[in-house]
């Protein structure tokens, strides 16, 4: 595995060493980003420093145009394909929600989600729905839309191999058949009760044309640039380099107000700012560190604004693994790390403690009573009943065959912040006697380890889908992400049994909370912090943004007339 040891070092040497590239970025510009040589600047005309320019210090001068001809905005990952529907991670679909409609929108992670390619959806009983498709809606490559796409992509997702959309047509919940009622009009049947399927469901799948997927049978190999009914379309890709978007003047909700959307892939975040300090792109697509919120606040020509995220920094552990597969030990590890001093060090204050549990606290569908504190006392005490003791003096236990209780961390070698809690988590494990060796990884050897299993604990960021998605959150424990069907866990069976008897929203709501509480007591996923989210941008490339829950800024609604962002979006930054 391509990784590099980590010395663990205190939080103030690491702080000196990111302090001296916070003020390299501000004095100097770096070319770190990808953009290709024929894409028009985006950083906009105004010089810095000049009179007249725009600051963050007075909002009101900091409006730009709400139209563009092109924009570059920087991301910093690479999707690792042209946006394959059956591959892509969760942290693109923003990227994919240019491309694809859902049946409602903007996501399952809004109180009410409004029609989008649905005209209507209704309730018949506690397992049926009915939908009507709207009429008058193209595919991107002119061929009409109609309720036979629809009918196909369930079919397609639920008979097809699994990947991030199947469990909400298979499993939770699990859609037993879908009838053709009329030239628009489709009824979906479930084969237990599914309440939440036209807020949640609904919400989530994005529509693919039948005409470009019934064909394809290897749908994970599938090369092609996608074919969707939303405001953009994808018309080039270079991998780990940029993705290009064109908009969609035919969409049906209006035409977008950027005709051409610039993707670069952007990986190391100091490189990343320089580029928006400099106006080589627009905007910044991911989350403002704190060091560094004032300094580019403080820039002429840039302003950063926060929105209401629902991600979280975590620790994953592999609870196949011993000591991880002893839930004793698992409550004890959550007990022993403090998270408040994780936010104070590193956050400087700019997140909240990951003390609300899992899922995300936000989210409508989490319990509000979930609590999981800093107690080392607690933690210890967990460690004693289970015979791990420090039997030669070293400071670090034993098991029972004398081996120490010594763990692996891996984390992302570009995310300082993950590698400053690492080195954090050293000294707190060391307090309670478990042992700690900390090693980075490139991007792609940590997203590939959920997969290979070959891991004790990482350090990820979870999104909107996994964290505030309910029917994801059943999902998660039986795919293998948090929990894997197979292997016992019979208080857990037993709940998610009521959970499926659940007929209304209120009752499917209560129903995980108490599956929620459950698995708080025992996690296999730990929360470390709920990062505050900024985001940094030039508005006099662009200045129409807009927040929609879970997605930040950069989104779809942020790139559409105003009458079709009604309903939608949580908010605009006028």
């Amino acid at each position: 595995m391509a990784s590099t040891q980590l010395i663990a070092r205190g939080p103030g040497k690491a702080t000196r060493r990111h302090a001296s590239l916070v003020a390299t970025l501000l004095l100097v510009a770096a070319c770190g980003s990808s953009t290709p040589s024929d894409a028009p600047a985006s950083g906009g005309t105004a010089s810095e420093g000049a009179a007249g320019s725009p600051t963050a210090t007075d909002p009101a001068a900091t409006r730009g145009p709400v139209t563009a001809a092109s924009l570059t905005i920087a991301i910093p990952d690479d999707p690792g394909s042209a946006l394959n529907i059956y591959t892509a991670n969760q942290q693109f679909d923003p990227l994919i929600d240019l491309v694809y409609d859902k049946l409602m929108g903007p996501s399952p992670y809004v109180d009410e989600p409004q029609p989008l390619l649905a005209e209507s959806v209704t309730q018949v009983d506690p397992s049926t729905w009915d939908v009507t498709v709207r009429k008058g809606v193209s595919w991107q490559d002119g061929r009409p839309f109609t309720a036979d796409d629809v009918k196909f992509t369930y079919e397609y997702f639920r008979d097809g191999i699994p990947n991030r959309y199947t469990h909400h047509t298979n499993d939770a919940p699990d859609i037993a058949s879908i009838e053709a009622t009329g030239d628009r009009t489709l009824r979906f049947h479930c084969s237990y009760p599914c309440p939440e399927l036209g807020s949640v469901t609904f919400a989530d799948l994005p529509i693919l044309p039948r005409h470009v997927w019934e064909s394809v049978t290897e749908p994970a190999k599938f090369t092609g640039l996608p074919i969707g009914t939303g405001p953009y379309r994808l018309t080039e890709h270079a991998g780990g380099q940029y993705l290009r978007f064109d908009a969609n003047d035919a969409y049906f909700l209006g035409k977008p107000t950027v005709d051409q959307l610039v993707v670069t892939i952007t990986k190391d975040q100091d490189a990343t700012f320089a580029a928006l300090s400099s106006g080589e792109i627009g905007i910044a697509a991911r989350n403002v560190p704190p060091e560094l919120i004032a300094g580019l606040a403080a820039r002429p020509g840039i302003r950063v604004v926060s929105t209401t995220p629902l991600t979280s920094v975590m620790l994953r552990l592999n609870y196949e693994r011993p000591p991880f597969t002893e839930p004793r030990f698992r409550e004890a590890l959550s007990l022993a790390i403090d998270r408040q001093a994780l936010v104070d060090t590193i956050l400087l204050g700019q997140g909240r403690p990951g003390t609300q549990g899992y899922p995300h606290p936000d989210s409508p569908w989490t319990n509000p009573d979930l609590s999981t504190p800093f107690d080392p006392g607690r933690a210890a005490a967990l460690l004693d009943a289970l015979g791990y003791t420090d039997t030669d003096g070293d400071g670090i236990r034993e098991n029972a065959t004398g081996g120490p209780i010594s763990l692996d961390l891996q984390v992302t070698a570009s995310e300082p912040a993950r590698i400053r809690a690492a080195e954090l988590l050293v000294g707190q494990l060391n307090a309670v006697g478990i042992g700690l060796g900390v090693r980075t990884a490139d991007a792609g050897t940590i997203r590939s380890l959920f997969g290979s299993r070959d891991f004790d604990m990482y350090i990820d960021q979870g999104f909107a889908h996994e964290l505030a998605d309910p029917d994801q959150f059943i999902e998660s424990n039986r795919s293998g992400l948090a929990w894997r069907a197979g292997l016992a866990y019979p208080e857990w069976d037993r709940l998610v049994a009521a959970w499926e008897q659940t007929t209304d929203v209120e009752a499917r709501r209560a129903a995980t909370f108490d599956l929620e509480a459950l698995f708080n007591r025992q996690p296999t996923i730990i929360p470390l912090w709920y990062p505050n989210e900024s985001w940094a941008f030039r508005p006099d490339a662009y200045d129409g943004w807009s927040e929609t829950r879970g997605y930040g800024i950069v989104n779809k609604w942020s790139f559409l007339p105003a009458d079709a962002r009604a309903g939608r979006i949580a908010r605009t930054f006028d």
